[in-house]
């Protein structure tokens, strides 16, 4: 049996109306649905990617949108996106894989945090679901981290 945590509040800041969300083609807004409930305290402790020593989270997820959960099950292979918010949005080239020895390459050719627009991908597997949190592994996710969106890996045509 997997333990539960105490459930903790989901910030909510909800717009009126979903649909003034696009404020203009180069303008939005994003809403979290949901946070990561990490282990994982900080960015210096965190692996680059969830197969290099990611953990089991909980994911929280938000009240307003648990119903979107239904039809998810336990083995299910996810893909949770996530808002990076302690990046650095100014940085357009890194050096790969935090490696001063490498040359600097822009952020799009990299799977860095750091970049104009954070939003962090995560493929990992459903461990259990308790009422609006999902227990999943490997996330790399530090404590707090922002779910802007959940999404199956498709795996076959018929799953479309």
């Amino acid at each position: 049996m997997v333990p539960v945590p105490p459930r903790s509040p989901v910030p909510t800041e909800a717009l009126p109306n979903p649909s003034e969300a696009i404020v203009d083609t180069n303008h939005f807004v994003l809403q979290a649905i949901g946070v990561v409930r990490s282990p994982i305290r900080s960015r210096a402790d965190a692996p680059c990617q969830g197969d290099e020593g990611g953990v089991d989270v909980w994911i929280e997820i938000a009240d307003r949108v648990a119903a979107g959960l239904t039809g998810l099950k336990a083995g299910d292979e996810l893909l949770i996106f996530t808002w990076l918010h302690v990046a650095n949005r100014d940085v357009l080239q890194v050096h790969p894989r935090r490696k001063l020895d490498r040359p600097l390459i822009g952020v799009f050719a990299t799977r860095s945090p750091d970049r104009p627009n954070p939003i962090g991908l995560h493929r990992v597997s459903l461990l259990a679901i308790a009422g609006n949190r999902l227990r999943v592994a490997p996330m790399e996710a530090i404590d707090g981290t922002p779910v802007v969106d959940i999404k199956p890996v498709l795996r076959t045509i018929v799953e479309r």
